[in-house]
């Protein structure tokens, strides 16, 4: 990648650094045992009777042993917040964790004037639900195509929950756009993480990949959806999950939203994944489809472009995720002309600091903005304390996709 840098902007005046919050860390013991046991049920053993079960007694009774017995949990305490598969314990409902809004979500308090829909989905892959908000913009009387955006939510979030976080539905109120969420199958992943690290997962017209662009065909078939301005976007499984759909999928998504997540390739199964996350394992350079299915990717799909967020303090997945997903998407030929880098330095009205660096084309065009949000952890910047793992001091997130998405419309 040949990257020509433009003199940063000023930093803005008047800024406080803002210090994380940290609890001190707890021996959780549930959260072991639990993952032991999800651990074996998916490689397919059975934990509750035949062998497998004299396992995971012996393994009950060393920590009785050591003195770390799994103790009851009573009705008033809370329940612990697994993030990516990094469990925490919650002492209260709003105590925030590394700066992630932790409240149990709920729906947005004041209910929106559209249509939040139920469906479904079906194809050889399998079955997955999804959520359909409809503006009150949208009527089938105009002829006039409407935007669609496709919203990934993390682990154990649902649709619901993502909506509420991110604010998409009130800003689709206010653009008139549709806004689709996919939502995870507690059967397919039992923290209701999409699966983008399986190698099935990471391939055109299979898995995963193909159910939600299943999804996304059958709303633009059944509603007015303007395909030149049909994109994804997600949180952390849910961004990796949507950077691997850009991939696979250039003639359908025009521009990815990528929050916290990580680059395609980064993992092929559930260690490997672990250590892309922590940042422990070499990152993927420029997007290779995999070996054995050169024609699983489309012609020209290097250059989605591509809007990331993520925070430098991020623990569950290291920034240098979102550094590997700009890499794969500003890479140039050598007879390409280079990219250009305009870096801005700033102050969020909540307090976060953030750096934010353009890439543009010989035309002037932004293909990659990157947004290095100083001080943020896992969560969606700019977010809503009412859906979880979200940090309301940064930059807003939802509103700069939106900006973006719509600075791509597709020529026809």
């Amino acid at each position: 990648m040949k990257i020509q840098k433009a003199s940063p902007a000023p930093l803005g005046q008047g800024f406080k650094p803002h210090e994380p919050k940290h609890s001190p860390r707890r021996f959780d013991v549930g959260g072991i045992t639990e993952t032991i046991q999800r651990a074996l049920a998916a490689a397919g053993l059975d934990t509750q009777s035949g062998p497998m079960k004299g396992v995971t007694d012996t393994i009950h009774q060393a920590l009785s042993a050591a003195g770390l017995t799994q103790r009851s949990v009573t009705p008033s305490e809370q329940p612990r917040v697994t993030i990516e598969g990094a469990s925490r314990e919650v002492d209260a409902p709003y105590r925030d964790i590394d700066g992630i809004h932790a409240k149990p979500a709920s729906r947005i308090d004041e209910p929106l004037p559209g249509a939040f829909l139920n469906r479904s989905f079906t194809n050889h892959a399998g079955t997955r639900n999804y959520m359909l908000y409809v503006p009150t913009s949208y009527t089938t009387e105009s002829s006039e195509p409407v935007p669609a955006i496709v919203m990934l939510h993390g682990c154990r979030q649902s649709p619901d929950d993502f909506a509420a976080g991110t604010r998409m539905n009130a800003l689709a109120d206010q653009h008139g756009f549709l806004v689709i969420y996919p939502a995870q199958a507690a059967n397919a992943n039992g923290s209701r993480c999409w699966n983008w690290f399986r190698p099935e997962d990471q391939i055109r017209d299979s898995g995963e990949p193909s159910l939600i662009a299943g999804i996304t065909r059958e709303v633009a078939s059944a509603y007015r959806i303007d395909a030149r301005r049909i994109f994804v976007a997600g949180m952390s499984a849910g961004a990796s999950m949507a950077v691997i759909l850009g991939a696979m999928y250039p003639e359908l998504y025009v521009a990815v939203g990528a929050h916290s997540g990580l680059p395609y390739g980064a993992a092929h199964d559930i260690p490997s994944a672990f250590s892309a996350m922590q940042g422990g394992a070499a990152l993927p350079g420029p997007f290779q489809p995999p070996a054995a299915t050169p024609s699983d990717r489309a012609e020209g799909s290097n250059g989605t472009p591509t809007i990331v967020f993520h925070g430098d303090s991020d623990r569950t997945v290291n920034a240098r995720n979102a550094d590997a997903i700009v890499e794969q998407v500003t890479v140039v030929g050598s007879d390409q002309q280079p990219l250009r880098a305009n870096v801005q330095t700033g102050t969020a009205p909540g307090g976060r600091r953030y750096r934010r660096t353009d890439y543009l084309d010989h035309a002037n065009q932004t293909v990659v903005e990157h947004w290095m949000v100083h001080g943020a952890g896992h969560a969606w910047s700019g977010g809503s304390p009412n859906g979880s793992f979200t940090d309301p001091t940064g930059p807003d997130a939802s509103a700069e996709m939106i900006r973006f998405f719509f600075s791509q419309r597709r020529a026809v």
